[in-house]
Formats: structure tokens, sequence, C-alpha cells
């Protein structure tokens, strides 16, 4: 149905002025983004569809452009890059917030942001957070990409960048396409190589992250650092 035939207390828009976001469901939310279906299918139905299809807002938010290519109804580069801007302010409010506070009077917060950044990925992608003094976050850097082992990380990098970056500590990340995040061999020997070279600089190795779509791991909290 339209948007248009609903009854004007049930449309999305009005709703939320009138209640607050919080009266929305997802779909509602983003209908509003998407703003018009296409003929056969209204706006609420394509919007339920795409959170179908990837899992909920939280799928949704480790999509980019392309994933949304595949759609009926988002083919248009006009609505697929309102979305994926959408998307990116919610990857950069997540940042900000973990530059704002310690990063571990929250760790959900780190397994949340790292999920946004990662998860998703078709390849391998390790990762650094470099932390201040404060365990803020002052940047995150994608530093390699691939099948990860202690050959293909190079911890002589991660020292440098460490320097530039004049971290106190650091947290390290990768993802695992497969979709398990249970940590390898090679995941553990890897850790265990980078803790012993960034002791040499005085900089903590706090935590090794491990995600996949829907699901994250710290290292730290089982015991494996």
């Amino acid at each position: 149905m339209p948007l248009k035939d609903l009854p004007a207390d049930a449309r999305p828009r009005e709703k939320l002025l009138a209640r607050g976001p919080g009266a929305l469901g997802d779909a509602e939310l983003l209908a509003l983004l998407l703003r018009t279906g296409y003929h056969g299918k209204g706006v609420l139905q394509l919007a339920q569809e795409v959170l179908d299809r990837f899992g909920g807002i939280g799928g949704l938010l480790h999509t980019g452009a392309d994933d949304l290519k595949s759609i009926k109804g988002l083919g248009g580069p006009a609505k697929r890059a309102e979305v994926v801007a959408v998307l990116e302010l919610a990857r950069r409010g997540a940042a900000q917030q973990l530059k704002e506070r310690e990063v571990f009077s929250s760790p959900g917060a780190v397994k949340h942001y790292l999920q946004l950044q990662l998860a998703r990925r078709e390849h391998e992608v390790f990762a650094v957070l470099f932390l201040d003094a404060q365990n803020r976050l002052i940047e995150m850097e994608e530093m390699f990409r691939g099948t990860l082992t202690q050959t293909s990380v190079y911890p002589r990098e991660v020292v440098l960048h460490a320097l530039k970056h004049n971290a106190a500590a650091v947290v390290l990340a990768h993802n695992h396409p497969s979709g398990t995040v249970q940590p390898s061999r090679a995941d553990e020997a890897l850790t265990q190589t980078l803790k012993a070279a960034l002791a040499l600089v005085d900089v903590r190795v706090l935590d090794h992250v491990i995600v996949a779509p829907g699901d994250a791991l710290s290292m730290a909290e089982k015991g494996l650092l």
C-alpha cells in the first residue's frame, strides 16, 4: 500500500514527528529514508525486504553500495548513495564515541565498532586501533589484507605506526569471512608475536578482537592474551 493511502497517524513521517522515532519500527524508519518503492511494491514492503535480505538493521550497517545494487528498487545510484551515506554516518558516530571516551569503559562498543568496520569484508583484513594513555581511540588503521599469518603481518610496520601515533596501547582486530570467530593457532601465535614486539617500545596490547557478521570474540575475555 502506498504511504499516502495509509491513515495520517500511521504514516511513518507523521508518526515520527508526533510520537518520536522510538515509536517507529525498523522498516518504518528505513522507509523514510528510501521514500518510494516501485510498481507493485510499496516502500514499506521494500524496506522490509531490505532488512530481511541483510539480517535486520545490524546486518544492513555492514553493507555497501554493491550489496544494495542487487535489490530491485535500489538500482538507482542516487537512492543507494543516500543509504550508504547514512550507514557511513553511523560508523563515524561509533568512531567518535570511542575517541571521546575510554575504549574499555564499554567493551561492547569496541566490538560493535569493529563489526561495523570489518565484519562484512569478503577478504581478511587486519586492523589496529591505536589508543592514547587514557585508552581513547586515536586512529584505526587497516594494515594488512589477505590470509593472516606471522609472515603476512609485519610486526615492524605495526610498531612504526604505533610510534607515529604516539600510542600507549593498541587493540588488534581482524575479520573471519568464513563466519566463525574462533581464533586459530595462527591467530594466537600472531597475537603473541605482536605483543612481544610492541612491548619493546612500551606499547600494550589490550585485546585482539575477531569479528564476523553478527558475532565478535575478544581474545582478552577468553584469557588468550
